[in-house]
C-alpha cells in the first residue's frame, strides 16, 4: 500500500503565497513522475504541473512563471511553490505519483486533495 498525504492549503488573497506538500510512504520500489493536478466544480481536472525522477518539469501554460514544482527523491515528497496567485488559481489541488511497488508494478496514484482559495 502507498499513500500521498498533501498539505499546505488554505485561503489567500490575490497577489499572495502558498506551499503544498506531498509525501509519499508505503511500499515504494521507486517514484517516476510526480506532480500536482487541480479540480473545479464543472470543469476536467487539470494537470498543473510535473516532474520527473531525472528533474525535468511541465507546467501548464497558466501558472508559467508563478509556480514552481520540486521534488526531494531521498525524502520522496513533491512541492508545489505558488507565487503571485490569482481567485482563477482557486481549486482542489491534487497530489499524483506514478509509483513502482515491491512486486515491481506501476501504480498511479492519488492524493485526497488539499482546498486552495485565492480570494480578498
Amino acid at each position: 500500500q502507498v499513500q500521498l498525504v498533501e498539505s499546505g492549503g488554505g485561503l489567500v488573497q490575490p497577489g499572495g503565497s502558498l506551499r503544498l506538500s506531498c509525501a509519499a510512504s508505503g511500499s515504494i520500489f521507486s517514484i517516476n513522475s510526480m506532480g500536482w493536478y487541480r479540480r473545479v466544480p464543472g470543469k476536467e481536472r487539470e494537470l498543473v504541473a510535473s516532474v520527473a525522477r531525472s528533474g525535468s518539469t511541465n507546467y501548464a501554460d497558466s501558472v508559467k512563471g508563478r509556480f514552481t514544482i520540486s521534488r526531494d527523491n531521498a525524502k520522496n515528497t513533491v512541492l508545489l511553490q505558488m507565487n503571485s496567485l490569482k481567485p482563477e488559481d482557486t481549486a482542489v489541488y491534487l497530489c499524483n505519483a506514478h509509483i513502482t511497488d515491491w512486486s515491481y508494478t506501476p501504480y498511479n496514484y492519488w492524493g485526497q486533495g488539499t482546498q486552495v482559495t485565492v480570494s480578498s
